[in-house]
């Protein structure tokens, strides 16, 4: 049986099994630190259930904008650690949408190699400053 929305979309139904889900992940995610990722493309929801599961889970304090290759968007929802994410494709199109239970968006972890880059390059900026400094000292 299927629910009408006020949109004239129907609501499946699905959205109170992800939620449940969510709330197993999220439970998990406290107890051990594991993490996951619901596709929200790869599931059969209509416009109303995805406007459905926006209103459930809600708005949090936090709302990314980044650029990696292309433009995407994360917030919070209202519940810490559970993120909606959203990455765009050409013409401004949603590529990609998921749920991701985190402590952070898996798009903002940086690499250990970045890391690694990072650090060598601050190491080299800051010898280099080093040796500016001693040429005015002198």
């Amino acid at each position: 049986m299927h629910d009408r929305a006020t949109s004239g979309e129907f609501l499946t139904g699905l959205v109170d099994s992800l939620i449940r889900e969510i709330a197993r992940h999220l439970d998990r995610l406290a107890a051990t630190g594991e993490t996951a990722v619901i596709d929200l493309r790869s599931l059969p929801l209509t416009p109303a259930d995805r406007d459905q599961l926006a209103e459930r889970l809600g708005r949090g304090e936090v709302e990314i904008l980044f650029d990696i290759a292309g433009s995407s968007e994360a917030w919070e929802t209202a519940y810490s650690g559970v993120w909606w994410v959203r990455h765009y494709g050409a013409g401004d199109r949603v590529a990609a949408e998921r749920i991701e239970i985190m402590p952070l968006p898996e798009m903002l972890e940086p690499s250990p190699a970045d890391i690694g880059n990072a650090a060598r390059r601050l190491a080299a900026d800051l010898e280099e400053l080093s040796d500016m400094e001693g040429l005015t000292d002198g």
